[in-house]
């Protein structure tokens, strides 16, 4: 049997090599999973320091804060926890102007930032380069629930950002609330109801404006001062206090602001 004549002979051309993007080295495919790790981590970040806290205020507009940054950092230098949540309406009144008037007499009128005092604070640094605080109650109340203790700009931008969300969602009632029960009022000791218990045997129900202006007047350094045992200046600041009173709104049934 006769078979076909043979072609020309077939010249099988070489496969070209086909690189894939990210392919070929090794580094470069390395760095793009990293890249996305880091993505990653940076998201989680952003969710634990703004989302988290966010949620926290949501439910902390009706629930009592049990715990806070600076409690289970004090509990753990071993200064213990003493606390008893108590309603704003079983604080005595002299107490709730006491701390207006100390902290933020402008509590009722700014919507989180006392933009006068923080100008105040800003000429004072510029004339004789002292820092002192212009932080109202709002911010405090925003740091001391959420945000651990310190003065680094993380921490400071946080606060910005959640004291307007705060200042939103809470009237202005739930805050100062807020505040006098989670407010370091010595070694161990939050709280308005705790504090009076402490240093004047009594209910915070009960305590005269002389005590209110004591325990208002320790509250920017808790640990070096105490009500029971004021220092001239605390007797001075104490009685500065008391001048101030008499221009804070009276509280009707806890609310520091009844006249909106």
């Amino acid at each position: 049997m006769v078979g076909r004549p043979a072609g020309p002979p077939q010249h099988t051309l070489p496969r070209r090599r086909i690189f894939t993007r990210g392919g070929g080295g090794g580094a470069r495919g390395g760095g793009g999973r990293s890249g996305g790790l880091w993505r990653r981590i940076l998201l989680a970040l952003l969710v634990l320091l703004f989302v988290l806290p966010a949620v926290q205020m949501a439910l902390h507009r009706f629930v009592p804060v049990w715990l806070t940054p600076l409690q289970a950092l004090r509990v753990g230098q071993g200064y213990g926890l003493t606390r008893d949540w108590t309603a704003i309406e079983s604080i005595s009144p002299e107490l709730i102007r006491a701390v207006v008037a100390s902290e933020d007499a402008q509590f009722c009128t700014h919507w989180g930032f006392d933009f006068r005092e923080i100008r105040r604070a800003w000429r004072d640094y510029q004339a004789e380069g002292d820092i002192r605080g212009a932080s109202t109650i709002s911010m405090q109340t925003a740091r001391n629930v959420f945000l651990w203790p310190g003065r680094d700009p993380l921490r400071k931008a946080q606060e910005i950002y959640l004291t307007p969300w705060m200042e939103a969602g809470w009237p202005k009632k739930r805050i100062l609330e807020v505040y006098l029960n989670v407010a370091e009022w010595g070694p161990g000791v939050y709280g308005a109801e705790a504090a009076a218990q402490r240093y004047f045997g009594k209910a915070a129900a009960d305590l005269t404006r002389r005590e209110a202006s004591l325990m208002a007047a320790v509250l920017p350094g808790p640990l070096r001062w105490s009500p029971a045992e004021p220092t001239a200046y605390i007797q001075r600041r104490a009685g500065t206090i008391r001048a101030r009173i008499p221009a804070t709104p009276a509280p009707v049934d806890g609310d520091p602001c009844p006249v909106k």
